[in-house]
């Protein structure tokens, strides 16, 4: 089935959006050395072994390539407006490539400041909202027009100035027919029924704006070694409300001998859920039992998660309906971990953690950090205790970051669990707490535009005070208590729980203006990181050709 695009729609989006885009400087120039920009990046090939593809996978690949590339396209129209405009305004070639990697003028890992002089800060609404809109106006007209903070919803004004909701499948009609169509296409070539059965409703969820029933068929899925995450999913770019979804898109390669050797994880969420270190309210919640732990090579990135910083590990859906029926799927994206390990986390490690301490800085743990993290998304709460409705509603925009500081302290603090249960072999904990500690550093130059460095920026502070971690004051080094790192984990974690199940909005404030900000100490100890030439991120080499189809 093809999906006709109307012309007259096309242009009553464009007139509905024209007034809120970006517009492109008329005299780009840069605001510090363009390279020195370009150096927070190492670059990466995307590549997996096909030879274990059939003929029919393989040829799918192209196809799902240039669906999520699709939702590249409506990205870039969320975050920023004219794509094109923008980047046919700068000269500079590498300046113009930081762009593309920022999909806008705004550095990503320096809290959205401006890197082209004429452009102004970001609007924390982007393009999903008027930029004469305040919050206060928005959430009154929400009382008679709740549309207005649908996940899948851009606010406009019409006529008369008032708000109004226009749907995606409206306001990126082009990009998501594209999207669509390629999807039903790699349908038709899908040897597993399963995924066959998801990519077509979820090219109908696209043209629906109704995403629940391809979520589900989602979760279902266990056999397919190809698959795609696509649509509009996180909510990190709505830095006004957390209201909004953005558009991307993985390709996806599964490793069947890794997967294996995760999914006996699965069945132990309950029981996990049920020893959170949290008063028994805040955990009634039971996590689906159809829960999953999955390896897979990451083929290729596009929209939300290419931008700035790479996502590593995928924790999905994030519709509380579906994690309550059936859970959630935490996908490990090796090849990408990898990366990150090697050229980024191992160097940071020689530079700020004790020499004695550095042997427990391994890619081991860095994976069992990283995939756990994912499965304390899936624990605690996800509706408030006190009928102030779902978290994610009651905490607004400061929902992702709280939610990106849980998952990263419960997720040591399943490790521990487990490893006192004899479920991790003979692998040393101190392994990861070194490599965790490590990995806050790493995470915390991601800057405070993201959640995860916002996140990491608590938890560094509120370790630091409770004496988890040393630092030496000759050498600048730093070294883990491993018991006070166990007591701040914790601690930290029930306050977390805490807050989430009583949507305590304000004492959320409360801790990032405590405990969010970067610190003197902190602050010297990323500025030898930046002294040292060690990237923040990896931008990836990705595509078609690079893996030769």
């Amino acid at each position: 089935m093809k999906i006709a695009v109307s012309f007259s729609m096309i242009l009553f989006v464009l007139l509905a959006l024209g007034g809120c885009q970006q517009p492109a400087p008329d005299a780009p120039a840069k605001t510090s050395s363009s390279d020195t920009l370009l150096a927070k990046y190492t670059s990466f090939r995307l590549t997996t072994e096909l030879s274990k593809l059939s003929p029919n996978q393989k040829k799918m690949i192209p196809l799902l390539i240039d669906a999520t590339q699709a939702m590249d396209d409506a990205f870039w129209l969320q975050a920023y407006g004219d794509k094109q405009q923008l980047l046919n305004s700068i000269d500079d070639e590498a300046l113009r490539r930081f762009a593309e990697i920022n999909y806008g003028p705004w550095d990503r890992l320096d809290g959205n400041k401006p890197f082209i002089e004429g452009v102004g800060e970001k609007f924390p609404g982007v393009e999903l909202y008027p930029k004469d809109m305040s919050k206060d106006e928005l959430e009154a007209a929400a009382k008679a027009s709740p549309e207005l903070t649908s996940l899948y919803t851009v606010v406009v004004r019409d006529g008369e100035g008032q708000l109004k909701a226009i749907p995606y499948s409206q306001a990126f009609e082009p990009q998501i027919s594209t999207a669509a169509n390629k999807l039903l296409e790699a349908a038709a070539l899908a040897e597993d029924p399963g995924f066959k059965h998801y990519l077509e409703l979820r090219a109908a969820a696209l043209t629906s704006d109704e995403y629940f029933a391809s979520d589900m068929a989602w979760m279902d899925m266990k056999d397919n070694r190809i698959d795609v995450v696509i649509g509009p999913i996180e909510n990190y770019e709505d830095q006004m409300f957390n209201y909004k979804a953005s558009f991307e898109g993985y390709v996806l390669v599964k490793d069947m001998d890794w997967s294996q050797r995760l999914s006996r994880y699965s069945a132990m969420l309950p029981d996990l859920q049920r020893g959170l270190p949290v008063p028994d309210e805040y955990k009634q919640e039971s996590p689906g039992s159809d829960s999953d732990l999955n390896a897979y090579d990451v083929i290729y990135y596009a929209g939300d998660c290419n931008a700035g910083s790479k996502t590593i590990a995928i924790n999905l859906p994030n519709d509380e309906r579906v994690q309550l029926k059936k859970g959630s799927r935490r996908l490990q994206l090796k090849n990408a971990m990898q990366a990150k390990f090697e050229k980024i986390l191992v160097p940071i490690a020689e530079v700020l953690i004790a020499a004695d301490q550095r042997k427990h800085i391994t890619f081991d743990a860095f994976f069992a950090n990283t995939m756990f993290h994912e499965v304390a998304h899936g624990l605690g709460i996800k509706n408030t205790i006190n009928g102030k409705g779902p978290v994610r509603r009651a905490l607004k925009e400061q929902s992702s970051a709280l939610e990106e500081g849980k998952a990263d302290v419960l997720g040591l603090y399943l490790v521990t669990r487990l490893h006192g249960m004899g479920e991790l072999g003979d692998a040393d904990l101190m392994d990861n707490y070194v490599t965790f500690l490590a990995s806050i550093f790493r995470s915390v130059r991601f800057g405070a535009s993201s959640a995860h460095g916002r996140a990491n920026v608590i938890r560094f502070n509120v370790f630091e005070e409770m004496g988890a971690f040393e630092k030496d004051a000759e050498s600048g080094k730093y070294r883990v208590n491993f018991e006070k790192m166990q007591l701040a984990m914790n601690a930290l974690s029930e306050t977390i729980l805490t807050l989430q199940g009583n949507g305590d909005y304000d004492g959320v404030l409360a801790l990032m203006a405590e405990k969010g900000q970067v610190g003197a100490g902190l602050q010297g100890d990323l500025d030898r990181l930046e002294a040292a030439g060690i990237p923040v991120d990896v931008t990836f080499e990705q595509g078609r050709e690079v893996l030769g189809l």
